[in-house]
């Protein structure tokens, strides 16, 4: 019986930032009673945002900003989600996948999500460089919690 469900809204040119979103997705549905949908922000919609219980957001690092497609996602679904009963407050969590720090795009990231406004309740993970096992333990340990959380209503 699901319970609740994560939506995880990732882009990647390389793979790195969706092997990042694939373990937190893995890391997600280990949690008994979790529906998990992985989507490419470029398929994700409003509608998949309203029924979500938990978000993760997952970019990589371009020039110091997340990635225009995850920027589209937020543009598509700002205006006519900003308000609704079913798109405030969510739960949310980032990963990045950064050539420098992350710091440029986990900052635009996180200000955008006050504009919604979703509520931060995880430390982002952050990949500097190539993504290690050690980076992709932190993913699903993510996905695991935030999942976890949500099911249990504690956010």
């Amino acid at each position: 019986m699901v319970t609740c469900t994560i939506l995880i809204v990732y882009h990647s040119q390389s793979g790195n930032t969706q092997k990042m979103a694939q373990n937190a997705a893995e890391g997600a549905s280990s949690i008994e009673g979790v529906a998990v949908y992985l989507k490419k922000a470029s398929e994700a919609t409003l509608e998949d945002l309203s029924a979500c219980d938990g978000l993760i957001i997952a970019s990589p690092e371009y020039f110091g900003y997340m990635a225009g497609m995850i920027k589209d996602f937020f543009d598509r679904t700002y205006n006519e989600g900003r308000g609704k009963k079913e798109v405030f407050k969510k739960p949310y969590a980032v990963l990045i996948s950064a050539g420098n720090d992350g710091t440029g795009a986990l900052n635009h990231i996180e200000r955008i999500c006050l504009g919604y406004p979703f509520k931060k309740v995880l430390a982002p993970v952050v990949a500097k460089g190539p993504v290690e096992n050690k980076t992709l333990d932190q993913c699903r340990e993510l996905g695991k919690t935030i999942a976890a959380g949500c099911r249990e209503g504690i956010y």
